[in-house]
């Protein structure tokens, strides 16, 4: 008996300490989360108080080192690091939901292994290897294709296209194969064919997990840096078309970072604060998508 109420009581210590690590383990990402928030906003919220936010964002001339009248504009990267990003969806997207309609619908045994290890691998490489592999193979296509010498906005939205496939083709093929089978069963029972029920059955019963996946695929384009800092060019002017020279806002930072101070230094905070915010504006659609379709289902 007395055995026995050690045990439990030995028990009743380890997941009481178990419980209190993870607890401490979730309040130390939370407390990460708010020091880096408050250090970014510290530290960019100054610069506003030199510079407009209409300047700030509107403005397309950048040119902070001047020693008569700098300028902090930062409208161009807005604008080449939107232009980047949609350009990678578009090409991302397509591949990406085709291979996760393969890999839950059709794709049995060997075959669904080795994609499906295939896009993880994908997943591990580190940025600076698609910055390579873009120099050696992107870029020379692209200037053999298009024209001009190649480091250009749309050699980075091909390489981040690469780059985020991982990202739409794990969490679409979750979401497909969360369909219920009941629904293909019933539409294969009306008289559909596969691709009938795929198309109209089990494509927009999964769209909310479908949307989700192209969510964070932005919000892993939008803050990647060192693959499109190869291949992008980083010319800091307005890029006209997609085969121009441009820079992002990531761009910006790590080319600017190094040698910046004063007001150089807080415009770059600011620029990672408009960066902070996008994401977060992000993250709060995917959870407003992830708990509607909670709440549909428990309907």
């Amino acid at each position: 008996m007395t055995t026995i109420k050690n045990n439990n009581n030995k028990r009743r210590v380890i997941e009481q300490s178990s419980r209190a690590i993870l607890l401490l383990c979730a309040l130390v990402s939370i407390a990460a989360v708010i020091a880096i928030t408050l250090y970014i906003i510290n530290q960019g919220i100054p610069f506003f108080s030199k510079v407009s936010l209409k300047e700030f964002l509107f403005s397309f001339n950048w040119e902070p080192s001047a020693k008569e009248n700098p300028s902090y504009g930062i409208g161009a990267f807005i604008l080449a690091s939107f232009e980047v990003v949609i350009l990678a969806i578009v090409i991302a997207l397509p591949i990406g939901l085709s291979t996760a309609i393969f890999l839950s619908e059709f794709a049995k045994g060997k075959l669904s292994v080795v994609i499906k290890n295939t896009i993880e691998l994908l997943a591990g490489i580190p940025s600076i290897i698609y910055g390579l592999f873009g120099i050696a193979i992107i870029v020379p296509a692209v200037r053999n294709t298009f024209g001009g010498n190649g480091y250009s906005l749309l050699s980075a939205s091909i390489i981040l296209s690469i780059m985020i496939l991982p990202t739409i083709i794990n969490i679409s093929e979750v979401s497909i194969k969360s369909v219920p089978d009941s629904l293909r069963q019933a539409s294969i029972a009306m008289g559909a064919t596969k691709w009938q029920t795929i198309y109209k059955v089990v494509i927009p019963s999964a769209v909310n997990g479908i949307v989700a996946s192209i969510i964070l695929a932005l919000g892993r384009a939008i803050g990647e840096t060192t693959a499109v800092l190869l291949v992008g060019g980083n010319s800091a002017v307005f890029a006209k078309t997609p085969i121009d020279m441009g820079r992002t806002l990531t761009m910006n930072i790590i080319t600017d970072m190094s040698y910046a101070e004063g007001t150089h230094l807080s415009a770059l905070f600011a620029t990672a604060m408009l960066l902070f915010l996008f994401i977060l504006f992000l993250n709060f659609i995917v959870v407003y998508i992830s708990s509607k379709s909670r709440l549909g289902q428990s309907e």
